[in-house]
């Protein structure tokens, strides 16, 4: 089917389908209804950014059972990697993937193109660098479309600032947004929640939490290769580069900032922390090697939160609650990995265990769960809107990183009122505009200079 054709067919069963005061409604910019639309009862799903989490999400998306999700189109600034998606999803059933040349885009408007191939009611998918979330979730209110994002999404305070505002307009409309934070949605972590909101190990008294391990992602980048741009290869690389992504701290980091945050129930007020850049060879790129932050709530508890990315070191990725009558195991291994469990003492010993979890087979994996969880809310009209909360998450996890990067205890009012405005006008961004990010004489990026720049992180 070609665009116009989907574009005409779209508005014709909207209207037919959920009722003419309904569509109204929703054009004006009320609320809308459960619209998913078409008289096959299909999901039409358009991918924004097509790289491993971005395809990722596309398949869990498809295979939500009985969710009847089809993905229809795809976007990417690059060409490479949309077809490489492409290519690893074609082969699905019909039923599941219909995207055509014709529903394929490539550049900084790509974005666009995809989510006009959808109807009122459907689902977009943003897996872009985070930096872009503002400006896709902005595009999808406007279309009246569902959306999963992935995290983090936001990267400093004017863009906190920003999505917050989209929030509320995001609940005003009705719209389902999933963000994904599948730590949430970990069953073994929401009975752990639950268990310790209902006091089973007393008040909390400190969380920890480690991710250390080697070198992933795009945590360092090499000098910038000829015949790509210094934007493309922020874009491409953007691990590496604050304004893009967070940094690998907010990228990296979040999952576990998140879900002490949840089990504690409470979002941490203020953060000292350390940093620092060791082995970097030729490395161009923004990110500290080591971070070591201490996290305070309004209460006084305390969250200590380690994060390494070098070769040759002990690796420890889990996390921990001590409370007043016993301590809990959240995350085993990774960012929520089973079993979570809990115990009478402050020791994660056998003899003193109370429990431990157990989850369905069929509910083990988070990521699938949160899609389960966002597609039921659509077909049902539950109330299902995670994009505040995905701010708040995003923006805690900025000010561990803010405070690393400075030297000086940074807190919640002091990151959300920054005025340091990483990457401005991304909503306007063609080939041709410059990147956020220059580099200096010797072809290297800023870094953070902690104690020296005070104020802004570079």
């Amino acid at each position: 089917m070609s665009e116009s054709a989907a574009k005409s067919m779209s508005r014709r069963e909207f209207l037919r389908n959920t009722g003419r005061m309904a569509a109204a409604s929703a054009l004006a910019g009320v609320a809308i209804p459960h619209v998913h639309a078409a008289e096959d009862n299909t999901i039409q799903v358009a991918l924004v950014g097509c790289g491993g989490r971005g395809t990722g999400a596309a398949v869990n998306a498809m295979e939500v059972p009985n969710g009847h999700a089809k993905l229809v189109a795809m976007a990417d600034v690059f060409e490479d990697r949309l077809n490489s998606s492409h290519n690893s999803l074609k082969e699905r059933p019909a039923e599941q993937f219909d995207v055509p040349e014709d529903r394929k885009f490539a550049g900084f408007d790509a974005y666009k193109k995809a989510m006009d191939c959808l109807r009122p009611g459907d689902v977009a998918i943003f897996a872009t660098p985070p930096a872009f979330r503002w400006v896709n979730f902005a595009y999808a209110i406007k279309k009246g479309l569902n959306v999963f994002m992935e995290k983090p999404v936001t990267v400093d305070g004017p863009s906190t600032r920003k999505l917050f505002q989209l929030a509320d307009e995001s609940v005003k409309k009705n719209l389902k947004v999933g963000v994904g934070l599948m730590s949430r949605h970990s069953r073994a972590l929401q009975e752990l929640a639950k268990r310790v909101h209902d006091g089973e190990i007393g008040d909390i008294i400190l969380q920890r939490g480690y991710r250390m391990h080697g070198p992933i992602g795009f945590f360092a980048s090499p000098p910038k290769p000829e015949g790509i741009s210094h934007l493309r290869y922020q874009v491409r690389r953007f691990h590496s580069f604050i304004w893009a992504s967070g940094g690998n701290y907010s990228d990296f980091y979040i999952h576990i900032i998140d879900h002490q945050g949840w089990m504690k129930n409470a979002w941490p007020v203020k953060a000292q922390a350390l940093g620092g850049r060791h082995y970097r060879g030729d490395s161009v790129d923004q990110n500290f090697d080591v971070y070591a932050v201490e996290y305070t709530y309004a209460d006084g508890t305390t969250f200590l939160f380690d994060g390494r990315c070098m070769t040759g070191c002990q690796n420890i990725y889990s996390s921990y609650l001590h409370g007043a009558k016993g301590m809990a195991i959240a995350s085993k291994e990774g960012d929520c990995g089973m079993p979570s469990s809990t115990y009478k003492g402050q020791n994660p010993v056998r003899s003193d265990m109370i429990w431990e979890s157990k989850v369905n087979p069929d509910e083990d994996n988070p990521y699938q769960n949160e899609w389960n969880d966002l597609i039921d809310a659509i077909r049902k009209d539950k109330p299902y809107n995670e994009a505040k909360r995905g701010a708040e998450a995003s923006m805690v996890s900025s000010m561990g990183r803010m405070a690393a990067h400075t030297g000086q205890i940074i807190t919640w009012d002091d990151i959300l009122n920054c005025e340091h405005e990483m990457a401005p006008g991304l909503d306007n961004l063609t080939e041709d505009s410059p990147a956020p990010l220059l580099p200096l004489p010797d072809g290297k990026y800023p870094v953070p200079q902690p104690g020296i720049v005070k104020n802004r992180e570079y």
